[in-house]
């Protein structure tokens, strides 16, 4: 089943599918070792590794395993990041969500509404019953967005990661559908910086 990459809007971003032109935008992020310290694989150091991520993308949705969308501002069209759901398991009706965002987008409540309007979407769409999400314990702004839409700390996956020689803990979240507030997320004054 091909999963349809949906075209959101919220109050200040807009979610879309991402294409070719990402690509120097992307590594920029990804090739960030600050915006990167936190994740589970080492900063790219490659363009090639941002075009093969679009078409990983493409190829994903095309399998109906999850999608991942660009976020835009909508107020200049800056690109801010982007947020998907990966894993999806139409049998157990669940999915992963991740999201990264560029170091100047921190702090502006984006990742909590991206994240929101990508869930209520997923849920009401793929008929979702559980959302995992994971992050390395030392990221707490991270950890406070999924807390803000309403995802529970379930554990600890202790040494989960080995990346440059570094080991780190991950927590995982969970969200259930029950427990799932589709209403609006009050977009903050200020967050936590990622």
């Amino acid at each position: 089943m091909t999963l349809a990459t949906p075209m959101l809007h919220t109050a200040r971003l807009r979610l879309r599918p991402l294409t070719d032109a990402d690509a120097d935008r992307l590594f920029a992020l990804h090739s960030s070792t600050y915006v990167m310290r936190y994740w589970d694989s080492p900063p790219w150091n490659e363009r090639a590794r941002a075009e093969r991520f679009i078409a990983m993308c493409r190829k994903m949705a095309d399998e109906g395993t999850g999608v991942r969308v660009a976020i835009d501002r909508a107020s200049d069209g800056a690109f801010v990041g982007w947020c998907g759901l990966t894993r999806w398991n139409q049998d157990y009706r669940s999915a992963s969500l991740g999201y990264v965002l560029g170091e100047a987008m921190w702090g502006h409540g984006f990742a909590t509404e991206a994240a929101h309007a990508l869930l209520q979407w997923a849920f009401d769409s793929l008929d979702l019953n559980r959302v995992q999400a994971e992050t390395d314990t030392r990221n707490v702004a991270s950890a406070r967005v999924l807390e803000k839409i309403g995802f529970m700390r379930e554990g600890t996956l202790r040494e989960d990661c080995v990346v440059n020689g570094e080991v780190s803990d991950s927590w995982v979240f969970g969200l259930i559908r029950r427990e799932w507030r589709p209403a609006a997320v009050p977009i903050p004054a200020r967050e936590e910086r990622l």
